[in-house]
């Protein structure tokens, strides 16, 4: 049977939603006990290598405190530890990696420290108990509440049964929901359930986005860092997507704004068109530093060119989650691989051998990151269902932000929507500033089960904006805050939401906590 222990609160995942509702449900004087697949806590910020995406306003508003803290932290890091140039020193919106994808490009290694930081306190003391490596295989339910939820370690085999009050599923595939018998979605929905101007004629719940394998490169002039050549590099050097008019190992990418027409996209250089890929997503900029401390930049890959979407990875047979699982690092392996030997260069050579693969960067033997990222989860049949209507730019118009009574948090990213593995289709579509209503956070029937990450009631096509980094991070911490209100009150999560008493204490709690819930009147869209 394996060990019984027992938290007021038990969070399956330590990403970034898991971590801020350990945090949350921690602060608010309750024990809890917090599981990760990986040995690092971070999730796409440390574990999947993904610098943050984030929105325009971030430096000013537009996220928690808690959010805020953790950016000056990572600058403070920096300054604190680095040998840095006077004027990287004095600047206040230090970008570490000058990546053009975020305003705090950064290395995973850094980010994890001042997690664990952040959490310390809380470690510590033991009011967080950290079980790595484990995953949720099985669950108690007696109706609609969760008795206990049953892990096993990886590797070991063992098995712990956790009990708590309540059960914040901030797993990256939303794994506790089959398990716990939770009613969920997955995949493409149809426009006759959503009425999304963007949604598939039909319904496929295997019809999922892409994810990706992320790697860390540096490159050293002259050297000859050649990887073995991956097992599927013959496949991968010649796959030509449905969706494209080149191989997927290439220099050209579908531009997902026009159909049918190419984007040109370069490696080395910078500028703007066409559009450089290696200071994409770079995390150290040599010129912040100084005494040499770095013979290169350090850039991560999650580009295009890596997006696997040749089959799902959850609600498959196992040999099925497993082939693709290594589809997606053959991938990225292959792409190393095609860098270093094939690719075609300005100069008309092919290849650049000085391309080294960083396994030091993310902690890993094979250079590639702990996990893959998954950027579309099982989502929650929730008490409301945010769909395209509520956030797209255009179909909202005039009408401008849309305003939630129970909002819980604001978040701002484009409907991006990547590959996905059945029908190719692929978005960017203009969006507004959106919130988070608590009815989002809620499941339509089950009492004790929370989802704590991208797993809440949004669609396929909204998941591309509520998936973000600033946005897990707020449902993770306010998911937090709801458990810890609903237990001490010996409530409901839905009576948190129907009672006008609960609902206004409970958003008072969370303004107290820094929880930013609506967005300016003011702002500038």
């Amino acid at each position: 049977m394996g060990m019984r222990e027992s938290a007021d609160i038990i969070v399956l995942g330590g990403g970034l939603g898991g971590c801020m509702a350990a945090l949350a449900a921690a602060k608010s004087g309750l024990r809890v006990i917090l599981t990760e697949e990986t040995d690092w806590l971070g999730g796409q910020l440390t574990s999947q290598a993904v610098p943050p995406d984030e929105h325009k306003w971030i430096e000013s508003f537009g996220c928690t405190a808690t959010y805020r803290d953790f950016r000056n932290r990572v600058r403070r890091y920096y300054k604190d530890n680095y040998p840095m140039t006077t004027n990287a020193r004095e600047n206040k919106v230090l970008n570490p990696g000058n990546g053009w994808v975020s305003r705090l490009c950064h290395e995973p290694k850094v980010a994890l420290r001042v997690m664990e930081d952040m959490l310390a306190p809380y470690l510590n003391s033991g009011r967080i108990d950290v079980h790595y490596g484990y995953v949720p295989v099985d669950a108690e339910v007696d109706g609609d509440v969760v008795k206990s939820v049953t892990v096993r370690h990886f590797t070991t085999g063992e098995r712990r049964m956790l009990q708590g009050g309540f059960y914040l599923d901030a797993t990256e595939c939303g794994d506790l929901l089959p398990l716990a018998g939770v009613e969920y979605v997955t995949g493409a929905e149809a426009r006759s359930e959503t009425g999304e101007p963007h949604a598939a004629e039909t319904a496929d719940p295997l019809d999922m986005q892409s994810i990706t394998h992320v790697f860390a490169l540096d490159y050293i002039e002259g050297g000859d860092f050649t990887i073995d050549k991956p097992g599927q590099y013959e496949f991968w050097r010649t796959f030509v997507p449905g969706f494209s008019r080149s191989p997927l190992l290439s220099w050209f990418i579908p531009d997902v704004n026009t159909e049918d027409k190419m984007r040109e996209i370069v490696f080395m250089p910078d500028g703007v068109e066409p559009m450089p890929l290696w200071t994409y997503r770079r995390i150290i900029d040599p010129s912040h530093f100084t005494g040499g401390l770095y013979e290169s930049d350090i850039t991560l890959v999650n580009w295009s060119q890596n997006d696997y979407f040749r089959g799902p990875i959850y609600d498959v047979p196992e040999e099925e989650r497993h082939k693709h699982l290594e589809g997606a690092r053959q991938l990225s392996l292959s792409l190393v691989y095609w860098l270093q030997t094939e690719s075609p260069r300005p100069d008309g050579g092919k290849g650049y051998p000085g391309i080294r693969l960083r396994k030091d960067v993310l902690g890993t033997e094979d250079g590639l990151a702990k996990a893959p990222y998954i950027r579309e989860s099982r989502r929650i049949k929730a008490v409301q269902t945010i769909t395209e209507n509520d956030v797209s730019r255009d179909v909202r118009a005039q009408q401008g932000i849309r305003r939630y009574e129970d909002s819980v948090g604001v978040g701002s990213y484009h409907l991006d929507l990547h590959p996905t593995t059945r029908t190719n289709r692929m978005f960017y579509i203009p969006s507004l500033p959106y919130e988070i209503p608590l009815g989002a956070l809620i499941p339509i029937r089950v009492k004790n089960v929370l989802p704590a990450c991208k797993n809440i009631g949004t669609t396929q096509i909204t998941n591309g904006c509520y998936r973000l980094h600033p946005t897990e991070w707020n449902i993770g911490e306010s998911a937090g805050y709801l458990g810890a209100y609903a237990l001490k009150q010996g409530i409901t999560p839905h009576e948190v939401r129907n009672n006008p008493q609960h609902l206004r204490a409970f958003l008072d709690l969370l303004e107290q906590q820094g929880v930013q819930t609506h967005w300016p009147d003011d702002i500038e869209l």
